[in-house]
């Protein structure tokens, strides 16, 4: 494996991007290219959680894919700081690609809670030229193939989780808190995405997923959406591994096929 941490550099802020690239061998296939999935842990745009982190990396790879997880920028980091370091990331990526024995094509961005909302800006706004200029890069090298979210902060209406938005804004909340509400944002050019949520998460409302999901649908984007009736807030994997401290509601067997599921969605991916 080739694990690293490499530094992500915008022009105000410094992210880190931890590597979980398998190794081919050649007693199977020297040559293989695989899926990469870029892990964006959620947190609130205030932190970046353990438990969304190495624990979805591993898992990846028990699954044949690349992974990759972004620590990047948060409170008083303020909007596009964190977005502008994953399209670099991405791009890096891809510019390492075969080095790294990465299909170039089956790059994915994954998001849980916040960091959900973080994948679905870039899903978004990928081919937007404050982003490209900005980095001095084509919007092509940070395009996303597929995002994949896990119960996303979506929306800044009245289904939003606010301290997210709070602490995204900063001080710029009035002027770019319609910008961010990311429902408005799908176009034909958001690419497939992969949606699970649970209907009794309190924080962050099964609604910010159907919205995304039904402006997906009016744009035609390939879509796939699971909604499992009971589980809190921020489950990550739903299983002993990532059980948070002293809290058993985090453990749901129920939801937690939903990496196996999103995983045949990714190998589907055209």
């Amino acid at each position: 494996m080739i694990h690293e941490v490499i530094d992500i550099r915008t022009e105000h802020s410094e992210a880190k991007l931890y590597t979980y690239f398998l190794n081919n061998s050649p007693e199977i296939d020297c040559n293989r290219k695989r899926p990469t999935v870029i892990i964006c842990p959620g947190g609130g745009y205030e932190f970046t959680s353990d438990r969304e982190a190495e624990p979805i990396a591993i898992r990846m790879n028990a699954m044949g894919f690349h992974a990759c997880v972004l620590r990047y920028s948060v409170h008083p980091a303020t909007f596009p700081t964190a977005l502008l370091e994953l399209s670099m990331g991405i791009s890096l990526i891809r510019q390492n690609a075969e080095q790294w024995y990465v299909d170039r094509n089956k790059i994915i961005v994954a998001g849980f809670s916040a960091g959900g909302h973080l994948a679905a800006s870039l899903g978004v706004f990928w081919n937007r030229s404050f982003l490209s200029k900005s980095l001095g890069i084509s919007n092509d090298e940070i395009k996303p193939n597929g995002i994949l979210l896990s119960y996303p902060v979506i929306t800044s209406g009245i289904y939003r989780h606010k301290d997210s938005f709070t602490a995204l804004l900063g001080e710029n909340h009035d002027n770019l808190l319609q910008e961010v509400s990311l429902e408005r944002q799908v176009s034909t050019d958001t690419p497939p995405t992969f949606l699970w949520h649970t209907y009794t998460d309190e924080p962050v409302p099964v609604e910010n997923s159907f919205l995304f999901a039904n402006a997906l649908l009016k744009n035609k984007v390939s879509l796939e959406m699971h909604i499992f009736p009971y589980g809190i807030h921020g489950l990550s994997l739903g299983t002993e591994e990532t059980k948070a401290k002293n809290n058993e509601w985090t453990i749901q067997p129920e939801v937690a096929n939903w990496i196996e599921m999103a995983g045949r969605w990714i190998k589907g991916l055209q």
